[in-house]
């Protein structure tokens, strides 16, 4: 007797079809990933079915590629401009806070940032007063808030710095040195999660060469 794989494909279609109309929210208006994925599941599902099959929620990286390639459709002409100034811009953050370790993650290292997008960094320090007293010192006004750590929600929260840099918004999730170590292992499948310094150079000057090669 052959297996019945269409309660499978038919999950595999509707977390297909939520993960585009979430990417939709993400590059269009900002949403985060959490928010976009929940909102486009009671949309396509209904409230009740939505809360019922959490199965059918995408994961991150899925919400992702279709970030990316909505990109590569509707804002192809604006999104490679777009990234490389973020990543630039980080750049000189990074160096500025060349001190604390800083680390660029989310959609401005995995290429899928666009309008909305801020810039988040993760800095490794004795405590999370250095950096915000070394801040303060530049003249640079700051917001404190908390976010997750990047281990989970085993872990406690930890203290963030907002500030806007060239107009942009910088997000900066203050770890203590010792969360380092695991810091440097974590991949999400082929991409790092976390790039540093040199990492984004490479990634700038890459793009650079990209431009001045003449398509064939």
């Amino acid at each position: 007797m052959m297996p019945n794989h269409e309660p499978d494909n038919q999950l595999a279609l509707l977390r297909a079809e939520i993960a585009s109309a979430a990417a939709r929210m993400v590059a269009q208006d900002g949403a985060d990933y959490g928010t976009a994925k929940r909102k486009a599941a009671r949309r396509i599902l209904g409230d009740a079915q939505a809360n019922a099959m959490r199965d059918a929620l995408p994961d991150d990286a899925q919400i992702e590629e279709e970030v990316r390639q909505y990109h590569a459709v509707f804002n192809a002409g604006t999104q490679p401009a777009r990234l490389l100034r973020l990543r630039t811009i980080a750049l000189e953050v990074m160096e500025r806070l060349e001190e604390f370790r800083p680390f660029l993650t989310g959609a401005v290292l995995n290429g899928s940032a666009g309008e909305h997008d801020d810039i988040h960094l993760q800095l490794f320090a004795d405590s999370a007063k250095e950096v915000q007293i070394f801040l303060l010192n530049k003249g640079i006004n700051i917001e404190i808030s908390e976010s997750e750590h990047f281990k989970g929600p085993r872990f406690d929260a930890v203290e963030t710095v907002s500030f806007l840099w060239h107009g942009e918004g910088v997000h900066a999730e203050l770890y203590e040195e010792h969360d380092l170590r695991g810091a440097k292992k974590q991949k999400a499948g082929e991409r790092p999660v976390r790039a540093d310094i040199a990492d984004v150079r490479a990634l700038i000057d890459n793009e650079h060469e990209q431009s001045r090669t003449p398509s064939e």
